[in-house]
Parts: structure tokens; sequence; C-alpha cells
């Protein structure tokens, strides 16, 4: 296996187009654990570390755009009111030496449906930007996903960033696991308010092939705090409503038996997330609403 450590980005662009087998690793939190457990062996690993833009994020006007590399632990520390929902998964990830050390790129990079970030990507509607010698563009999360482990990237590219919206409204994350930290999600769920375009958007990991959003859920709430009036009044959301859109959440689910739990158990328990991160969200919304009345 060899090592090939580029002192730039420009070089890691051209160390990948020749060699479009070489595996990145900037974190390396889940490439080595393959590595070790002879999962895979790669001819070549390409280090991303001393490239210094990957580990760097900027806060525009509307959106934040988040360095491949820039740790769990700084989007904790650092961008909590920007990207709520990805700073309450971050605070899931492992354990505190490995959320110092990995970042958003390698989960979209490993493109595994159990990622932690995932379901808060989702819920935000980023973009992700991926880079070869041939050029730059930018691939919509919905599109970045193609199945178990692959992503949307050529052979020569590199993601290089993520933009993200800047939350206009509540997010939450929610993660069911077999214990408390250094565990895989059995399921998740993440959700975001768009009060902006009065819309919401989900996301769903490690219960189907790859990280989905709940498409129906959103539509059918989307529609009922419009309809209903609720954007305008901030009344509590009807049992019936929540209900609903848990079921529409569950339904959207597409998992398997494992031994971390079985099919039945992750659709029954993204349901109950999804109705307890809707209600936090919204009893969140009401609450800011409430204050800007008042200020």
């Amino acid at each position: 296996m060899d090592f090939l450590r580029p002192a730039s980005w420009e070089e890691a662009l051209a160390a990948k187009a020749e060699h479009p087998t070489a595996v990145p690793i900037a974190g390396g939190t889940d490439v080595m654990v393959e590595i070790n457990f002879d999962h895979r062996r790669p001819e070549y690993l390409l280090d991303l570390n001393r490239i210094g833009d990957l580990s760097e994020w900027e806060v525009g006007e509307k959106t934040v755009r988040l360095g491949a590399s820039v740790p769990y632990t700084q989007i904790m520390e650092n961008l909590r009111a920007e990207l709520p929902g990805l700073a309450l998964a971050s605070h899931t990830v492992a354990s505190p030496q490995i959320r110092n050390r990995g970042g958003v790129g390698g989960n979209l990079g490993t493109a595994s449906p159990a990622g932690d970030a995932h379901p808060a990507l989702l819920a935000a509607g980023c973009e992700v930007e991926v880079e070869s010698v041939r050029g730059r563009r930018m691939i919509p999360i919905d599109d970045f996903y193609l199945g178990v482990k692959r992503n949307a990237l050529e052979s020569d590219e590199l993601i290089r960033a993520v933009h993200l919206p800047k939350a206009d409204g509540p997010q939450q994350f929610s993660k069911v696991g077999t214990r408390n930290a250094m565990v895989i999600a059995v399921c998740a769920f993440g959700i975001a308010l768009h009060p902006e375009t009065r819309t919401v958007r989900t996301g769903i990991g490690s219960a189907a092939p790859t990280p989905v959003r709940a498409r129906e859920a959103e539509d059918f709430l989307a529609a009922a705090l419009e309809e209903g009036g609720f954007w305008e009044s901030g009344a509590p959301i009807p049992p019936s409503v929540a209900k609903q859109f848990a079921q529409l959440a569950s339904g959207a689910c597409n998992p398997i038996d494992d031994v971390r739990g079985s099919a039945k158990y992750r659709r029954h328990a993204v349901g109950i997330m999804a109705r307890r991160t809707l209600g936090w969200t919204w009893e969140s919304f009401r609450g800011n609403e409430r204050s800007a009345q008042c200020a």
C-alpha cells in the first residue's frame, strides 16, 4: 500500500487523477477501521491532512461553506446557531477523540447509510462541492447517495466542502443506538423547519439502503401547517397531524434485519423519533414566535 501525501489541493487533485483508485484519508475514522479489519486493502492512500483549506469554514449571509475536514467538535462549538441540526448530530458521533478527527467529508465519502451526519445534511438541503482536474461541480444532497456505500463522485473527484443554508427555523436530530457512545446508529432521524419557504425537510439514517428523506411526510406536514394557519398562529400541532406525520415517516423506511436491530423495530423507532422531533422543533418555533411578538 503506497501513501500519497500532497502538500496542496492542486497536488491532491493531480494525484487523484493519476491514481483514481486512491482512497482519500483525512480523519481516517472510517477508512482505518476497514483497513484494520481487512475489509479493504487499497493500493494507494491519499492523505489530505496537509491541506488547510479543508479544515476551514466560512459563514456567509445565507449559507455556510464547511470544509470537508472540519472536525465535528468545531461544528459543535462554533456553528451551533447556523447549523443546529448538524451540531446535534455531531454530538452523537462516537467519542471525543473521534469527534476531534472526523469530519462531514468522511461521512459523505464513505456514504454508509448509518453515517450520523447524513440525516442532518438531508434535512438542511445542502450541496456537496466536489472537484477534479477537470473542474468543479456542485451536487445537491438529494442526488448524492446512489446505493449502499456508493455516492455520485467520479473516480477522479474529491470532496472539497459542503454548502449548507443557514438555519431559518428550528432543527432537530435523534438517534437510536445500542448504547450511549461509540455506537453505530440502529436508526436516526433529522428534521428542519424552514419558515421562510414554509417547507419541512427530513432525513432518515440506517433504515434504508441509503440515507433518505420522508418526502410524503414532509409534504403532508407542510400542507397541514399551511392549511391550518399554524405558521401564523403558532398554535400547537394537533396529535392527529403528528401521528400521521410519524406514520408517513415510518413508511419511508426500507430497512433490513441485522445484528443491531430488526426491520420492524427500525420502522417503529423512526416513527417515534419523527413524532418527538416534530414536537421539539415546533415548540421551539412557537417559543421564537412568542419572543418576537414580545420584543
